[in-house]
C-alpha cells in the first residue's frame, strides 16, 4: 500500500511539474526569435519570375481613391423638390462626435430652421466627414466636387487653387484653432537650460542636435503635419532669405529628419506613444484636441507654430449665384453668438496670444510635399517586410483587393528602400528575400503578389516570427536601414503561436508593426501595433488601396 501511495504521489508530482514546465522552461530558457522559429512550419520559396512592369506606373494617391461613399455623410437630409441641397466636405475635428461634433450639431440645427434663398428654395446642408488631405485629393483630382470645403486650415485651399480648381471664399474663418508642439513639461524645463526661447526654430535645432525626440504626422494627409513641414522648411529658408528649394534648405531638413524616429499616420498614434513612455518627448497636435484630451491636462505644455487653423469655408467649382447665396446664409448662421459660444465650449476659439505665420502660396506647398517625399529618408533607408494573409477567409474579392493594393502601393516605395515579402495561411512561406527595391526586385514583388491564392488557416504570429527573423538578419548586415513590418490580415489567428507567446519577442526586437485589417476585429491587430510605436488601420475592400498607398507614402 505504501509503495502504491509512493507511486501515486510521484505521478502527481510529475503531472504538476509538467503543467508548470512551459512557464518554467521560458523562465530558464527565454523564448527568442531563433528558438521560436524552430517550432514554426515555414519554408523559403523565393519567386524568380519577373512580372511585366507597366511604363505608365507612378505614385499617384488620387488614382487609389475609393468611392466617395466610403466617407460617411454625418448629416444627410433627403432631397426634396424646391430645396437647395449643398454638400460640404468637413475636417474630422468638427464633423465627428462629442467634442468633435460642433459642425454636425450646427448643421442639423440649421437644417431644422428651413431657411430659404431669395428665390424661395429651402436650404439643406449635407455634411461629409473627410480628412482635409483626403478631401483635397478628391477635389484636386476632380473625382468628386462638393459645393464647399472646410478643411482645418487654408493650406489645402491654396493647393486646390494651385491645381486649377476654382474657389469662392465664403468665410476665411468659421472657428479658430491653432497647431502646436505638445511637449513634456519635464523635457521643456530641461531644454530651457540650453534654449531660453522655445519656439519652432529652437525645437528643430534641438532635434537636429539630438536633444529632443519629436514625431509629426503625414503632411500628405494631416493639416497639422503639412503646416509643420512648411513651417520647418520656411524656418530654414528664412534665416538666409532663401527659397525652400535651395539645396542648403533641403540639406538642413535631411539632418532634422534623420533624428525623427517616425512619421505617424495619426495624432493619436503619437499621443499614445508618449503616454506609454515611448521614445517621443514631443509631438504635434491641434489645440482643440489638446485641451480636450484628459491625459494631457497635466505634465504637458503646448507651443504654437505655423499658420492658424481657421477652418475656412470655400465654395468649390463653378457655383451658381443661388448656391453661393445658400452657403452665405449657412455661414451667417454659424457666425451667431450661440454657435460661436458652442465652438468655444468644444475647445475652439482659444486666445493663445499667437497671431500665426503667413500662408504660403499653393505652388510652394506642392513643392514642400515633394521635398518631404524625396528627402525624408535620405541617409536612413527603410527595410520593410510585407506579411500577407492568404488564408481561406481571404478568398474571392478580398485576395483580389489585396493584390491590387500591394501592386499599386508599391509605386510609393522609394527605390533606395529594401523590401521583402512573406505570406501565411496554414504555413508560412517567405516569397521574397529582403533586397533593395530596384526594378528587378519590384518585378519579382509584382510576380509574387500576382501568384497569391487563398486557402488554409491563419497562423499570423508564426508569420510574424519569420518576418522578424528576416528583418533582424538583414539589419545585422545593413545597420543603416530602419526595419518595419507591415501586416495585412482580415481576421484573428486560429493556429500557431499566440499574441502572448510573441509579445516579448516583438518588444525585444523593437521593430514597429503596422497592421491593416480588412473589415476585421481590430482588437488583436491594435495590440500588435501598440507594442512598438506603429499604427493599426481599418480598411474595407473599397479603400484598402488608398490606405496602403497613404501608409507607404508616409513610411517609405
Amino acid at each position: 500500500m505504501k509503495k502504491f501511495s509512493w507511486i501515486l504521489g510521484a505521478v502527481v508530482i510529475v503531472v504538476i511539474a509538467g503543467s508548470f514546465w512551459p512557464t518554467a522552461r521560458n523562465l530558464v530558457f527565454p523564448l527568442t526569435i531563433e528558438r521560436a522559429l524552430k517550432s514554426v512550419e515555414w519554408r523559403e520559396d523565393y519567386v524568380t519570375r519577373r512580372a511585366h512592369l507597366s511604363p505608365t506606373g507612378g505614385a499617384d494617391l488620387a488614382a487609389t481613391l475609393p468611392s466617395i461613399d466610403t466617407f460617411s455623410m454625418v448629416v444627410n437630409p433627403r432631397k426634396r423638390s424646391n430645396e437647395l441641397r449643398l454638400e460640404i466636405f468637413s475636417s474630422s475635428e468638427k464633423a465627428g462626435k462629442g467634442d468633435d461634433g460642433w459642425l454636425v450639431e450646427a448643421t442639423k440645427a440649421f437644417n431644422s430652421k428651413k431657411q430659404t434663398t431669395a428665390q424661395g428654395q429651402t436650404i439643406q446642408v449635407a455634411l461629409r466627414k473627410i480628412a482635409s488631405g483626403t478631401g483635397y485629393q478628391f477635389i484636386a483630382s476632380g473625382k468628386h466636387l462638393p459645393h464647399a470645403f472646410t478643411p482645418s486650415n487654408h493650406l489645402w485651399v491654396k493647393m486646390v487653387e494651385a491645381q486649377g480648381t476654382k474657389t469662392t471664399a465664403i468665410r476665411e474663418r468659421l472657428v479658430k484653432n491653432t497647431a502646436g508642439v505638445v511637449l513634456k513639461k519635464s523635457k521643456a524645463e530641461e531644454l530651457r537650460q540650453s534654449y531660453p526661447k522655445l519656439d519652432l526654430q529652437s525645437l528643430t535645432t534641438a532635434v537636429t542636435k539630438g536633444d529632443l525626440v519629436m514625431g509629426y504626422t503625414n503632411p500628405f494627409a494631416s493639416s497639422t503635419g503639412l503646416n509643420f513641414l512648411v513651417s520647418v522648411l520656411q524656418s530654414y529658408a528664412g534665416e538666409a532669405n532663401l527659397s525652400i528649394l535651395d539645396p542648403s534648405v533641403t540639406s538642413a531638413f535631411e539632418q532634422f529628419q534623420q533624428r525623427v524616429p517616425f512619421v505617424a499616420l495619426t495624432t493619436l498614434q503619437m499621443r499614445d506613444s508618449v503616454e506609454r513612455g515611448g521614445s517621443l518627448d514631443s509631438f504635434i497636435m491641434e489645440h482643440q484636441t489638446f485641451v480636450k484630451a484628459s491625459a494631457l491636462r497635466s505634465g504637458y505644455e503646448f507651443l504654437p507654430f505655423g499658420i492658424l487653423h481657421d477652418n475656412p469655408l470655400y465654395g468649390i467649382g463653378d457655383l451658381s449665384e443661388t448656391e453661393v447665396e445658400g452657403l452665405e446664409i449657412f455661414a451667417k448662421f454659424l457666425d451667431s453668438a450661440h454657435w460661436q459660444r458652442k465652438a468655444t465650449d468644444y475647445g475652439f476659439n482659444a486666445d493663445l496670444d499667437y497671431s500665426g505665420a503667413e500662408i504660403a502660396a499653393g505652388g510652394e506647398l506642392l513643392q514642400a510635399q515633394r521635398i518631404w517625399k524625396e528627402h525624408k529618408d535620405v541617409g536612413r533607408p527603410v527595410a520593410a517586410v510585407f506579411l500577407a494573409d492568404t488564408s481561406g477567409s481571404m478568398d474571392g474579392s478580398r485576395i483580389r483587393a489585396l493584390k491590387e493594393a500591394l501592386i499599386q502601393g508599391s509605386e510609393f516605395v522609394s527605390p533606395n528602400n529594401a523590401i521583402g515579402l512573406v505570406a501565411f495561411s496554414s504555413e508560412v512561406v517567405s516569397q521574397l528575400e529582403i533586397n533593395t527595391f530596384d526594378l528587378d526586385q519590384k518585378a519579382r514583388f509584382h510576380a509574387a503578389v500576382q501568384g497569391f491564392y487563398a486557402g488554409g488557416t491563419t497562423v499570423i504570429y508564426d508569420g510574424i516570427v519569420v518576418a522578424l527573423h528576416q528583418l533582424q538578419q538583414f539589419t545585422a548586415k545593413n545597420p543603416s536601414h530602419k526595419p518595419i513590418l507591415i501586416v495585412l490580415s482580415d481576421g484573428e489567428p486560429n493556429g500557431g503561436y499566440s499574441f502572448g507567446d510573441v509579445e516579448p519577442l516583438i518588444i525585444d526586437a523593437n521593430i514597429p508593426i503596422y497592421t491593416i485589417g480588412y473589415e476585421a476585429d481590430l482588437s488583436e491587430l491594435k495590440k500588435l501595433s501598440a507594442l512598438v510605436e506603429a499604427a493599426s488601420i481599418d480598411a474595407g475592400q473599397a479603400e484598402v488601396r488608398y490606405k496602403i498607398g497613404s501608409l507607404l507614402n508616409a513610411q517609405m
